[in-house]
């Protein structure tokens, strides 16, 4: 815990805090301290405690016992405004804006400068505004609507609101999961220039290669108990990730053999105006097809036209033999076909019903009669598949969206794979869930095609393709760029496919 300069004061601390919410103690004696021009990292799996110890800094919940302090007094706050008004500000994933203001309105609300007869000095804020993105080295246009704005650009606006009531720590909490490459370059030369003027930062990531690259300190914590605090330099992913889950994961992708079969999927020519063209491929039984490439070259788009989510202008798909029409999602689940989506929050559950209720959707026929729920069933099913998938609940009647990203995902995993599907199609299968969870889901999705399923992945992680997939598929401007044999597929034949450069070559 001892900072290299023993003399410098954290600029917020805790010191022991636990935290119980009724038998669950979600924190057990933690302590974090953050210091001033430093991007401190919090690792630990899901459900480890990060999320309730950045509440507590963030004055959502007041610890149990051990206490906050601020420049090394303690301090009790109240509420968020307290923990605001203290310079404490929290950038969340999804960014919360008002979309019909501008970037300036929404920077200001409820607190723009007046003119005299008390009426809103428009220019000063706008000026204001300009300010703050000069400040982060950032080209907004204050007078934009909020409304169209990437996530990106939203986080960045958020940030600049964050440095409007002079914030002096930023606490990000995955602020790169919904980000491309250069998204995620730009906000990391934000967060530098802010370090150098003096933040303390809070970097929260399941992306243990961005920890390394933008973090000077990491805390671990697991199972809500403090594993360690200790400088970045020197460690590796391997050492981190034994901290978080308390042994060594080599097995990260348990890639069973597998007996290949049949051609269980087939694409021929496929095309979307505008979206994908002409694209071809096949997924046989036990076969882990990966589909690569850089975001926006058309891969989750396939998948929905596959599926039926989406239709497509030409093209066909085949499961088994049998022609899918485009559009019917009914027809291609009645054909074996499966869909994991990318988005689980938005696409794969409906947060406000129960887990059960979640996991037994895709079998209402199943476990209907004459139009009437059979719960009893419904409940064997529920109960079944969570246990299959180790799904970590207190009660299966309770609102899927309380459970952790890891367990989320599972519990969409459960809701398919309990239609026996031939052909799963599973986008982004572990964005956003923990080193721990993402062995269990590869394991899964192992075990799935040595069973003999021919799975499609849909992945933005590159060494997760390159682990699980026994054939590479890279898409490059909505067309299949390369078709590449485990064997021969690497980074940089890969990333060569998705840039262009191999198309390029030839």
């Amino acid at each position: 815990m001892i900072h290299p300069n023993p003399d410098l004061v954290p600029v917020l601390a805790l010191e022991g805090v636990s935290k119980s919410f009724g038998m669950v103690r979600a924190l057990r004696g933690v302590s974090l301290h953050l210091y001033a021009g430093e991007a401190h990292a919090l690792a630990g799996e899901n459900g480890a405690g990060k999320s309730t110890l950045i509440k507590t800094l963030a004055g959502v919940h007041r610890p149990d016992e051990g206490s906050v302090l601020l420049d090394g007094e303690p301090v009790v706050f109240n509420g968020p405004a307290d923990a605001r008004d203290a310079g404490v500000a929290v950038i969340y994933q999804e960014p919360t804006l008002f979309p019909d203001l501008s970037v300036a309105e929404n920077i200001f609300m409820g607190r723009q400068p007046r003119r005299s007869l008390g009426r809103v000095d428009h220019r000063a804020v706008r000026d204001a505004t300009a300010g703050l993105f000069k400040r982060l080295g950032v080209d907004l246009d204050p007078d934009q609507p909020a409304r169209g704005l990437s996530i990106a650009d939203q986080q960045l606006v958020e940030i600049a609101k964050a440095l409007s009531f002079d914030a002096r720590v930023l606490i990000m909490d995955e602020p790169t999961a919904a980000l491309t490459g250069s998204e995620v370059a730009r906000l990391f030369g934000v967060v530098r220039k802010l370090r150098e003027q003096g933040a303390a930062v809070l970097f929260i990531s399941h992306r243990l290669e961005e920890v390394f690259a933008l973090c000077q300190r990491v805390t671990t914590l697991r199972d809500g108990t403090w594993i360690a605090s200790e400088p970045v330099e020197g460690l590796d992913e391997s050492d981190l990730i034994r901290r978080m889950v308390g042994r060594d994961l080599a097995d990260l992708y348990p890639k069973e053999t597998a007996e290949i079969g049949e051609v269980m999927l087939s694409v021929r020519r496929l095309t979307r105006e505008g979206v994908f063209t002409d694209v071809s491929f096949e997924v046989r039984r036990g076969e882990i097809v990966g589909l690569a490439g850089l975001v926006g070259a058309g891969r989750s788009e396939v998948a929905r036209a596959v599926f039926g989510v989406d239709r497509w202008d030409g093209g066909e798909v085949e499961v088994c033999g049998q022609a899918l029409k485009p559009g019917a999602p009914s027809l291609a689940m009645a054909a074996g076909v499966a869909l994991v989506p990318e988005d689980r929050r938005a696409q794969g559950l409906v947060m406000d019903m129960s887990i059960e209720r979640n996991i037994g959707l895709t079998g209402l026929p199943e476990t209907s009669r004459v139009g009437l729920m059979d719960r009893g069933g419904e409940r064997r099913r529920a109960v079944d598949w969570a246990a299959k998938l180790q799904v970590k609940y207190a009660r299966l009647a309770d609102v899927v969206g309380t459970l952790s990203g890891g367990n989320q995902q599972k519990v969409v995993l459960a809701k398919w794979l309990a239609t026996s599907p031939d052909v799963l199609i599973v986008d982004e299968p572990t964005r956003g869930i923990d080193v721990g969870t993402k062995a269990e889901v590869h394991r899964l999705l192992s075990q799935l095609a040595a069973s003999g399923v021919a799975v499609l992945m849909i992945s933005s992680d590159l060494p997760e393709i390159l682990g699980m997939a026994d054939r590479v598929l890279v898409m490059h401007e909505g067309r299949i760029a390369a078709d590449i044999p485990r064997a021969e597929a690497s980074e940089q034949s890969v990333m060569a496919a998705a840039t262009g450069a191999t198309r390029r070559a030839a």
